[in-house]
């Protein structure tokens, strides 16, 4: 999971180098098309079906769609905000995904949770800063990306466990590139891309395809109450990029925003851990 995380962090900043060169839009299409096609790939040698009638389930569908604009609204931010705070805010998905799951699933979520998720969103918007005299509109880009996330994550739970996860994930690239294009007129016209952005297209296709990889093999194979707290790794690294290589300096509010999120966050997970714990 860490090394899952430290690989998203890598390729969110490799969209953010490009970004000041390229467009976002062409970005996201190439990043996009390049994992279909790798996810093609292995699910052609690996003969698991490619089309399906499961794909045209509701539940696909919704989060075909969430990841659109999970991928359009989240690179958005990265491009146009700060990394350091677009990673920060990223860290409510976990938040939105419990009261979500509360609200749509019917899941039952006890006082102390939603307490949490209260108190995480207030660390949210500690980090936007709306109202104060450097309140940045963009940075609810991120926000919007958090909600999007979290209803793809809540659509997976509903979807059907016979659609292989490879299947998936040629879509999921799929709806990145999608986004692309719907992002062309707020990005401009697309570059020929010189040596230089070729190489750190490729890295960063690497690293996003290996991180996704590395993502189901530790939520399939590992415990996800011991696996989950280490989702919160990504902020570290997007930190440590930020601020050793693009030279952000998050101010006190961002700090303490960040650590209210993270800290309500693993609270929810480790409530959730003691009461699978308590019911077995």
């Amino acid at each position: 999971m860490v090394g899952s995380m430290a690989l998203f962090s890598l390729e969110d900043f490799f969209i953010k180098l490009l970004s000041s060169t390229m467009p976002a839009s062409q970005i996201m299409v190439i990043m996009g098309l390049s994992g279909s096609i790798i996810f093609l790939f292995f699910a052609i040698v690996s003969k698991q079906p490619v089309f399906s009638r499961d794909l045209l389930d509701k539940h696909v569908i919704t989060r075909t769609l969430a990841d659109l604009f999970g991928a359009l609204f989240f690179v958005g931010a990265i491009v146009l905000t700060p990394l350091s705070s677009a990673s920060a805010i990223l860290q409510g998905t976990p938040l939105a995904i419990t009261a979500g799951a509360a609200i749509f699933l019917g899941e039952t979520v006890g006082i102390r949770r939603w307490l949490a998720v209260l108190i995480g969103f207030f660390g949210i918007i500690l980090i936007v800063k709306p109202g104060l005299a450097d309140f940045n509109p963009l940075s609810l880009l991120a926000v919007i990306a958090v909600i999007c996330l979290s209803a793809r994550d809540l659509a997976t739970r509903a979807m059907k466990t016979t659609l292989p996860t490879l299947t998936i994930s040629i879509y999921g690239f799929g709806a990145m590139a999608a986004a692309g294009i719907l992002a062309i007129p707020f990005y401009g016209e697309f570059i020929w891309p010189n040596f230089g952005e070729i190489t750190i297209l490729m890295v960063g296709i690497a690293s996003g395809v290996a991180a996704y990889y590395l993502l189901v093999g530790a939520t399939r194979y590992g415990d996800a109450s011991l696996v989950a707290p280490f989702r919160y790794s990504r902020l570290i690294f997007a930190l440590l990029l930020s601020i050793l290589i693009l030279g952000e300096r998050p101010d006190l509010l961002t700090w303490l925003g960040a650590l209210i999120v993270v800290f309500s966050g693993y609270f929810i997970v480790l409530r959730e851990r003691n009461i699978k714990n308590v019911k077995n």
